[in-house]
């Protein structure tokens, strides 16, 4: 397989009006146990962009041997397929990006794009999610609402009828992500992605069968209530993730982010939670195969 053509993504919200550094960091001590990178975006460039099988190497050197690659638009999508038909380390996720979704609706194209997201989930056992999916209120006005909301409602329907791992997007939408999943029922496995929000909203997704997978987001010095989400969260219901090449762990947050980081950020949830840091691997690395279907 070629890697796909680098596709440029700014990703504003790290960025404070100053040239970030684009010198990739240096790869931290390796993990006492392995774990899965369970979002990624390898097909999305941000500064040294790493090819495929040079970003798996210098994961699995570190002790992440295993990735879930997200597609988030149709191109995204059809691209994950392909990387985990090639790389026995990688299983894909397929969906539209709640902010695709509007996009989408505009030029009349959200249907076909739907179509096309169910078929490749459909036909290719090495999909194990729908997702990333959910609502963005950050970048997306309310004229967008309506059509992340049925874009959201039929991913939910989508992974149900497919026994697909719902992976969930929540930007500055709580309350709307949970109202959505209360109407539809959520699936029997789902995620949320890069949890963003406080103990009791924590505890309200765990409520409902949640996987609250934890990012670089839970290192930076003002993210004290995303501490607190992890402290309550029980061992059994944790995940780790990059969202690479985004959301880059302390101290190198600011430069481009890959899986080879993840050690960063599960020293860190070792730390605030009390835990022996091989043991939170260990449960980490069961965890993301009873979220995403079983071991790959």
């Amino acid at each position: 397989m070629s890697d796909h053509p680098v596709r440029e993504r700014a990703a504003t919200e790290e960025k404070s009006g100053a040239r970030r550094e684009r010198e990739r960091p240096p790869a931290p001590e390796p993990l006492p146990h392995p774990v899965v990178d369970n979002h990624c975006h390898l097909d999305i460039a941000d500064g040294d962009w790493l090819a495929t099988d040079e970003a798996l190497a210098r994961a699995a050197a570190v002790g992440v041997t295993r990735i879930v690659q997200i597609g988030c638009d149709l191109p995204g999508a059809r691209w994950a397929v392909e990387a985990a038909r090639d790389h026995a380390a990688i299983v894909a996720g397929v969906a539209l990006h709640p902010n695709e979704a509007p996009r989408l609706a505009e030029k009349g194209e959200l249907e076909a794009a739907l179509d096309e997201i169910e078929q490749l989930a459909a036909a290719h056992p090495d999909v194990r999610a729908v997702g990333e999916t959910g609502l963005d209120f950050f970048r997306t006005g309310p004229e967008g609402v309506a059509a992340q909301e049925e874009s959201f409602r039929r991913h939910v329907d989508m992974a149900k009828r497919l026994d697909k791992t719902l992976v969930i997007h929540d930007r500055d939408a709580h309350r709307a992500v949970l109202d959505v999943l209360d109407s539809e029922g959520a699936p029997e496995r789902w995620v949320m992605h890069c949890f963003s929000g406080d103990a009791d909203f924590a505890r309200e997704c765990l409520d409902r069968g949640a996987h609250l997978s934890f990012a670089g987001t839970v290192t930076f010095k003002n993210a004290h209530p995303l501490r607190e989400a992890l402290a309550v969260t029980p061992r059994d219901r944790l995940l780790v993730e990059t969202d690479a090449p985004f959301l880059t762990p302390v101290p190198w947050r600011g430069r481009p982010n890959a899986s080879y980081l993840i050690p960063l950020t599960m020293r860190f949830m070792a730390e605030v939670r009390g835990d022996d840091l091989g043991e939170l691997c260990a449960a980490v690395d069961t965890n993301t195969e009873v979220a995403f279907g079983g071991a790959w």
